[in-house]
C-alpha cells in the first residue's frame, strides 16, 4: 500500500474527506502516527498482548506476519579468558531472536555448532560454578547473556569460538512521505519511502494510528471506532 493511500485512509476514518474538521492536521503528523503505530503493533504480536494472546511464532498467522523482519548477521568479537564479547548490537536491531554458535579446540580444529541458552546476568556465577550448567564443549552447550548492548558468550577457556550469527527482529522500516517535514531533522523529505507490511498488516496500522490521531485531537469517537477495531483485528 502507498503513502498515498494510507494518507487517504487515515483522513476518510478520521472523516476529514468531505469535512473542514481538523482541518490543520499535516502530512508528518499523518508519518508519526503511522510510524508509531507500527513499532506498536510489532511489540504486541511479539510480546503477546494480541487477541489470541499469542506471542513470537505462536501461530502461523504470526509467523506469516513477522517473518520479513527476521534478519540475520554475523557478528565480530573479541575474546577473553572466560568470555566472548560481541560488538554492538545492529542499529537495526529491534527484538533478540537467538544466536548460532561455532566453536572450536586446540586438539578438535574442526568447528562444530554449539547450543547456546540466554541467561539472566544475575545467574552467571551460579551457572559457572556447577558442574552440570557450566559451558561444557563435549556436552555442546554454553549459555550467554544480553547487556550493554552486547551479547556475551561463555566458555570458561574450555573452547575458542569461532563464529557467532545474531537472528533478531529489526526495526520496522518507517514510512517518509514526499514533500513532508522530518521533525528528527527540520528538513522536507525529498524521497518515499513506503511501508515494509503486507496490506492487510498495514489496514491494522492504520486503525491503530487514527486511534492516535484521534485521541491528539480529541476526537471522541473516532477513537472509539479505531480502538475497537485494532482490538479486534490485532
Amino acid at each position: 500500500m502507498n503513502n498515498n493511500l494510507i494518507q487517504i485512509k487515515v483522513k476518510q476514518r478520521l472523516n476529514k474527506l468531505a469535512s473542514q474538521d481538523y482541518d490543520n492536521l499535516e502530512c508528518w503528523q499523518i508519518t508519526e502516527a503511522f510510524n508509531n503505530a507500527s513499532l506498536k503493533w510489532v511489540r504486541t504480536q511479539i510480546i503477546g498482548l494480541n487477541l489470541y494472546q499469542t506471542g513470537d511464532e505462536g501461530s502461523k498467522n504470526l509467523i506469516d506476519d513477522l517473518q520479513h523482519l527476521i534478519k540475520t548477521q554475523d557478528l565480530t568479537f573479541t575474546s577473553f579468558i572466560d568470555v566472548v564479547e560481541t560488538q554492538s548490537l545492529p542499529t537495526d536491531y529491534l527484538y533478540f531472536k537467538r544466536i548460532t554458535l561455532y566453536v572450536k579446540t586446540a586438539t578438535c580444529t574442526i568447528p562444530k555448532m554449539m547450543v547456546a541458552y540466554l541467561a539472566n546476568e544475575a545467574d552467571i556465577p551460579v551457572l559457572m560454578g556447577d558442574y552440570l550448567t557450566e559451558p561444557n564443549y563435549e556436552w555442546g552447550e554454553t549459555f550467554f547473556t544480553i547487556s550493554n548492548n552486547k551479547i556475551k558468550v561463555y566458555t570458561k577457556g574450555k573452547f575458542i569460538v569461532t563464529k557467532i550469527t545474531l537472528s533478531y527482529y529489526k526495526k520496522p522500516r518507517k514510512i517518509a512521505i514526499l514533500g513532508c517535514k522530518d521533525i528528527e531533522t527540520n528538513t522536507v523529505i525529498t524521497q518515499d519511502v513506503q511501508t515494509d507490511f503486507k496490506e492487510d498488516v498495514v489496514e491494522i496500522i492504520v486503525d491503530s494510528a487514527v486511534n492516535i490521531l484521534a485521541g491528539d485531537i480529541e476526537s471522541f469517537n473516532q477513537y472509539q471506532i479505531s480502538q475497537e477495531k485494532v482490538k479486534t483485528t490485532s
